[in-house]
C-alpha cells in the first residue's frame, strides 16, 4: 500500500487531478495521460450542472467516474451518490471498484465504515453503502444501479450516468424512445442544486446524448484523432474539449489528424482499431462524429426525392435532379435527419403527358395502434409519382373502408392492390364490396412478403432513390409534418429516414411499406429508359403529323390499351432489371 506525503494529500483534496494520479498509481497503472487529466478538470469544474463528457472507447471513462464519486464523498461525507449503468453486472462492478478505492488508498480510512457503523445500521452491501460520516437517511451514500433496475427509492446529491446507453439498448428506435423516456427519472432523483454528469460514447445519431443536448445539456466531447479538415472541426464546434480546440485553432496543421492520445493510441494502433470497427464504427466509437455513421446506416433520405406540386392527371416526361442551393426548399418542413433536405427538380420537360397509370397500395392493420396505411402513387415514362400517403388507426370499421375507396376513387386510379399477409386476405373481402358500389376497379391482392420486412423495403426503394426516380407531391409532405407534429412515429418522412436494416428499427412502420409496396408496383416500368421512351413518342408524334391517315388508324390499333410496349423492351425486361436493380428483384 503506496504512502502520500501530506502535501500530496491537500493537493488531491483541492485538485481532482491529482487525485486521478493517485488512485491511477494505486490500482498500478502508467501515469494518466493530458487526455484523462483534462477530462478530470472537466469533471471538477463543469460547465454547468448538467453536462455530458464524451470520450473514445477506452479513455478510461469508467475509472474516471469511480474516482470521481470517492473524491466527491471524501470531501462531504454526507453527500448521497448515485451511479446509473446500462446494466445492473456493470453498476456492481463500479461500486465493487469504488469500495476498493476507499480501502487501498490510506488517507481515505476515515470513509471506511467501522463496527459501531454497522451496529448504528449503515449499509454495506455491494451496491449500496455509507461511508463513515454519513448521516443517518433512507438514501445511501452509495448507489449503483442498472437503467433499468430501481432507480426511484432514493435521492442524490450526484447523479453520475457511466455509459447508460449501448448498442443493446439503442439499436432500434423503440429502445432509444425507452431509454429517453428512463432517464428523465433523473430529476425526480436529484435533490435541489444538485448536478447530474454523463459519462459515454454516443451509439447513433439519434442518440441519448444529442436529445439531451437539445434539452440544454452542456456537451464536451474528447475523440481520438484531432480534427482532420475544417468541415470536421466545424461539426464539433464548442463541444471539443477545451485542451484540444485550444492547439488546434493555433496551429491546425500541425495538429489535424494526429492521435489526442498518443501515450495510449498511436496512429498504428487507431489504424488497427479503425479497420477493425469499420469506417463507420470508427467513426462513430472513437470519432464521436454520428455524420457518417448516419450515412451508413439509414441509406434513405429525402434529398434523392425531387419534391414539387404535381397535377392529378398529367405531367412532365422528363426530369432532371440537382442538390445546389437553388434547389433546396428549406421553407417546407424537414424532419429528416441533419443535414437532409428536400429538393426541387433542376429542370423538367415541356412535353406533358398523361400518366400512364395509378394504383392505391393498402397495408391494413387490426385494431390497435397500427394504422390501416395507404399510398397513392403515378407513373410515366420511367418515374413514379407520389400523389398521397395516410392512414386510419380505426382498423377495418365501415367508416375506413369506406375512407379508403373514396381516396382511390378521387385520385382516379387503376389497381387497387392489398397486402395479403393480414388476416389472410379478410380484409380484401371486406372491401371488394365497398368498391364494387362506389367506384369499380380492379382490386386484388399482392404477393406475400417474405424476408425481414426492414431490409426488403430499403432493397427497394434505396436504387429508386438513388437514381432520383420518385416525384414527391408537395402537399404529401405538407400533410406528413401534421402527423409528425401529433406523433412523429406515424410520419412517413420520420419513418423512412430512421429506417436501418436492424430489425424492429421502427416502431410503426405502416405508411413507408405501403409507400414502398405502391412503388415496386411500377418496377417493371421502370426497366424503360425515360430517354428512349420520349424520343420513341416524338417519333409516333412526328409519323402522325406526316401521315394523318396512318396516325389514326394507329391510335385505333392503341385504344382500348393506355400503351404500346415494343418488343424490345418487354422482351429484355429481366435483363435490364437484373442490371438496374439487382436485390430489387426479391420475390
Amino acid at each position: 500500500m503506496l504512502e502520500w506525503s501530506k502535501e500530496s494529500v491537500e493537493k488531491a483534496w483541492n485538485d481532482f487531478r491529482y487525485f486521478v494520479y493517485i488512485v491511477w498509481k494505486s490500482i498500478s497503472l502508467p501515469q494518466p495521460t493530458e487526455i484523462q487529466f483534462a477530462m478530470a478538470h472537466d469533471l471538477q469544474h463543469p460547465p454547468s450542472d448538467r453536462m455530458i463528457l464524451e470520450g473514445f472507447r477506452g479513455v478510461a471513462k469508467s475509472f474516471l467516474t469511480c474516482a470521481l464519486c470517492v473524491w466527491l464523498l471524501w470531501k462531504d461525507p454526507t453527500l448521497k451518490v448515485q451511479m446509473v449503468s446500462a446494466s445492473g453486472g456493470k453498476a456492481s462492478l463500479n461500486s465493487s471498484f469504488i469500495k476498493k478505492l476507499i480501502l487501498i488508498i490510506p488517507f481515505l480510512e476515515p470513509l471506511r465504515l467501522t463496527d459501531e457503523d454497522r451496529r448504528a445500521g449503515l449499509r454495506d452491501t455491494n451496491d449500496l453503502f455509507d461511508v463513515h460520516g454519513a448521516v443517518p437517511d433512507i438514501s445511501p451514500s452509495v448507489k449503483s444501479v442498472g437503467i433499468t433496475g430501481q432507480l426511484t427509492g432514493s435521492r442524490a446529491d450526484v447523479l453520475i450516468a457511466d455509459d447508460v446507453e449501448v448498442p443493446s439498448n439503442s439499436g432500434t428506435q423503440i429502445q432509444r424512445d425507452k431509454l429517453n423516456e428512463l432517464v428523465k427519472e433523473f430529476d425526480a432523483i436529484l435533490k435541489p442544486g444538485g448536478r447530474i454528469i454523463y459519462l459515454g460514447t454516443p451509439q447513433c445519431e439519434e442518440s441519448l446524448y444529442t436529445r439531451l443536448a437539445e434539452r440544454g445539456y452542456t456537451t464536451i466531447v474528447y475523440p481520438v484523432l484531432y480534427p482532420q479538415d475544417a468541415v470536421e472541426r466545424e461539426f464539433y464546434g464548442e463541444k471539443l474539449g477545451k485542451l484540444l480546440a485550444t492547439r488546434y485553432d493555433a496551429d491546425p496543421k500541425r495538429w489535424a489528424g494526429e492521435p489526442t492520445d498518443p501515450a495510449r493510441f498511436s496512429i498504428a494502433e487507431i489504424t488497427k482499431r479503425k479497420l477493425s470497427y469499420g469506417k463507420a464504427g470508427f467513426m462513430l466509437q472513437f470519432m464521436l462524429n454520428t455524420n457518417l455513421s448516419d450515412a451508413e446506416k439509414y441509406p434513405l433520405r429525402v434529398s434523392d426525392f425531387i419534391v414539387t406540386d404535381l397535377e392529378m392527371d398529367k405531367s412532365s416526361v422528363l426530369w432532371s435532379w440537382a442538390s445546389g442551393p437553388g434547389q433546396c426548399l428549406k421553407e417546407i418542413p424537414c424532419v429528416a435527419l441533419k443535414g437532409d433536405y428536400f429538393y426541387g427538380p433542376l429542370s423538367r420537360s415541356e412535353d406533358v403527358q398523361p400518366y400512364s397509370g395509378g394504383m392505391m397500395f393498402i397495408d391494413p392493420s387490426g385494431r390497435g395502434k397500427d394504422e390501416t396505411a395507404y399510398s397513392v402513387t403515378k407513373f410515366l415514362n420511367g418515374y413514379i409519382f407520389c400523389m398521397e400517403v395516410g392512414g386510419y388507426r380505426e382498423g377495418y370499421t365501415d367508416t375506413t373502408l369506406l375512407a379508403l375507396v373514396m381516396k382511390a376513387k378521387f385520385w382516379g386510379v387503376n389497381v387497387v392492390r392489398i397486402e395479403p399477409n393480414f388476416g389472410d386476405g379478410m380484409f380484401t373481402k371486406l372491401i371488394q364490396p365497398v368498391f364494387m358500389k362506389n367506384y369499380p376497379c380492379k382490386v386484388e391482392e399482392g404477393q406475400r412478403a417474405v424476408g425481414q420486412k426492414e431490409k426488403r423495403i430499403i432493397d427497394l426503394l434505396e436504387p429508386l432513390l438513388a437514381r432520383h426516380r420518385i416525384i414527391m407531391n408537395t402537399s404529401v409532405i405538407h400533410q406528413d409534418y401534421k402527423v409528425f407534429q401529433d406523433n412523429p412515429q406515424y410520419s412517413l418522412i420520420y419513418q423512412l429516414t430512421r429506417l436501418c436494416a436492424e430489425r424492429g428499427a421502427l416502431g410503426h412502420d405502416d405508411r413507408l411499406e405501403a409507400f414502398a409496396e405502391s412503388c415496386y408496383y411500377w418496377i417493371e416500368q421502370i426497366a424503360v429508359d425515360q430517354d428512349q421512351e420520349a424520343e420513341a413518342r416524338l417519333e409516333e408524334a412526328l409519323e402522325v403529323w406526316m401521315d394523318p391517315d396512318r396516325g389514326v388508324l394507329y391510335v385505333e390499333e392503341l385504344n382500348p390499351k393506355p400503351k404500346k410496349t415494343s418488343a424490345r423492351n418487354s422482351g429484355v425486361i429481366g435483363n435490364v432489371l437484373d442490371s438496374f436493380f439487382g436485390s430489387l428483384i426479391r420475390r
